[in-house]
């Protein structure tokens, strides 16, 4: 499915803050516990939790419970229909015109 103009904006807006480029530059695949991010940002706990809702909210990160502490990772499907955004952008293509992506 493809993502809106309301949704590519979101995302954008999501990436435009320093520290949340740097948190999802330190998400993959594989699970990071918010305890592991709290050691490589200099950020307290809540400011991480506000910055990991925004990125969850606008679907670039997965969140799962673990015990007290969540676990993060990228949405690898959206991250995928991003590319294809900026791809499209590259080479001229058109895209639907209620969609981004």
């Amino acid at each position: 499915m493809a993502l809106t103009y309301d949704d590519c904006a979101t995302l954008f807006k999501a990436l435009g803050d320093e520290t949340r480029l740097k948190i999802f530059g330190l998400l993959g695949p594989e699970e990071v516990c918010a305890c592991d991010i709290l050691e490589q940002v200099d950020i307290t706990q809540p400011t991480l939790s506000h910055h990991m809702k925004v990125l969850t909210n606008c679907g670039l990160v997965n969140a799962r419970k673990d015990g007290s502490w969540m676990r993060y990772t990228v949405n690898e499907e959206y991250v995928t229909r991003m590319q294809n955004f900026l791809e499209a952008r590259k080479t001229g293509g058109q895209t639907d015109k209620n969609s981004c992506c």
